[in-house]
């Protein structure tokens, strides 16, 4: 946790700060999630075995996963998805830093990061980054940076399309809907390395496979996938 100033102190009495989650007033020490709510974050733990979870079983026979987790179970409509809507839809890409160091901080604890050479942060097609402003995932990935002191790897793969939004598509539709969006730019970069995918939220994997199936063709690539929640599904 950062140190607090004196004008951080002012700062939070004049405009005082609210957690992300239940709306309530944030004490000076705490970072966009207030401790009751942090407490009660449905967390996944799967850093406990991050090779047989549910989330890693997604990638299986399909990328070359290493291990595969994500914070917490997220639900479209749950309180706890104000934390993923607040840092995509209303311009806030200080959440991402904020929940990335909580991840990264969390995780250090089971050695999730051990060999692994860099982050790719899933890239935004530039149409969606000029909409929005930033890159959520690239959010996340700086915060994760902070605490690990790994690479982020921002130009290696590019995001060719502008697919929409996957919302309301099925698994198969998904899947079709991010086919080909990738693109490779710096193999030499990554060639032989292995690689931690950063996203805001998985569902049915479709697009992380679709960027790491891409990373891949650099040789010798080893995947490992971290987000902030996994859809229930």
């Amino acid at each position: 946790m950062k140190p607090i100033s004196f004008w951080s102190a002012l700062l939070d009495l004049i405009s005082p700060r609210t957690c992300v989650v239940c709306g309530q007033r944030l004490s000076v020490s705490e970072e966009t999630i207030c401790s009751k709510c942090n407490l009660h974050l449905p967390r996944t733990g799967f850093q406990l075995d991050s090779y047989e979870n549910i989330m890693a079983k997604m990638f299986w026979g399909q990328i070359p996963i290493e291990r595969a987790t994500a914070l917490f179970y997220y639900e479209p409509h749950a309180e706890t998805a104000n934390i993923l809507y607040e840092m995509k839809y209303k311009n806030h890409p200080e959440i991402g830093e904020v929940m990335g160091r909580m991840m990264a901080r969390e995780l250090q604890m089971s050695n999730f990061f051990e060999g692994i050479d860099g982050i790719i942060p899933v890239p935004l097609a530039k149409k969606r980054q000029r909409q929005r402003g930033y890159n959520q995932s690239h959010e996340l990935a700086k915060g994760i940076s902070e605490v690990t002191g790994l690479p982020i790897y921002n130009k290696v793969v590019r995001r060719n399309a502008f697919e929409g939004s996957q919302t309301s598509l099925g698994r198969w539709e998904r899947n079709e809907n991010v086919e080909q969006v990738f693109e490779l730019k710096e193999a030499s970069t990554v060639q032989g390395k292995h690689l931690l995918i950063v996203d805001d939220v998985v569902t049915t994997g479709a697009t992380v496979i679709a960027c790491a199936k891409e990373l891949c063709k650099a040789g010798g690539v080893r995947i490992s996938v971290l987000s902030l929640g996994l859809a229930k599904n």
